[in-house]
């Protein structure tokens, strides 16, 4: 569902998975520990425009439906005020094939509610989908791009969710793999 119309009332939230979780440079007036059920993280969207260029993308991370999974990331509280202009600064940012979603979430201290997060369309030219974490590695590990290394991408969500206490396997497997090889 399109998150487009918020009542100037209602709590407006952002989950963030990937790099929101330790580089959110929007305004906001609360962040909390937060998860989503039904969803896992994985490296599967293709980044020409922040971790890669035209010709050598970057693979950053999206949402991919996992019945029975949890995936764990930060939610951020908006001010209302400020609400619109922070969804429109977001929608530029994940600009590169993410669509806006409102999800059920969870937040750490057991409130639920719902969130807007973004999530790679499968269908948009810049998805690369899955592969073996060794090719996706090498790829993270080759990568850059006007926000800087695919490989920090990697190794600073990592840290923070490792920060957090709720390790990401998947993460954690291309972490090692990429450790393990030379930095281009």
């Amino acid at each position: 569902m399109r998150a487009n119309h918020y009542s100037v009332h209602e709590p407006l939230w952002i989950f963030g998975y990937g790099s929101l979780i330790w580089r959110a440079d929007f305004p906001y007036l609360e962040s909390r520990l937060a998860a989503i059920d039904g969803y896992a993280r994985r490296f599967w969207q293709g980044s020409t425009d922040h971790r890669g260029v035209p010709g050598a993308p970057g693979r950053v991370v999206t949402l991919v439906d996992a019945p029975g999974e949890r995936c764990w990331g930060r939610a951020y509280r908006l001010d209302p005020d400020q609400g619109a202009a922070v969804l429109a600064q977001l929608d530029h940012r994940e600009k590169n094939g993410y669509e806006r979603l409102r999800l059920a979430t969870l937040l750490d201290c057991g409130q639920r509610l719902h969130a807007v997060t973004y999530r790679a369309a499968t269908s948009n030219p810049h998805y690369l989908g899955p592969a073996s974490l060794q090719c996706i590695a090498a790829q993270i590990a080759a990568a850059h791009g006007p926000s800087g290394s695919n490989r920090e991408y990697l190794l600073e969500l990592q840290a923070a969710l490792a920060g957090s206490g709720h390790l990401d396997e998947h993460v954690e497997a291309l972490a090692r793999l990429v450790m393990a090889l030379p930095v281009a």
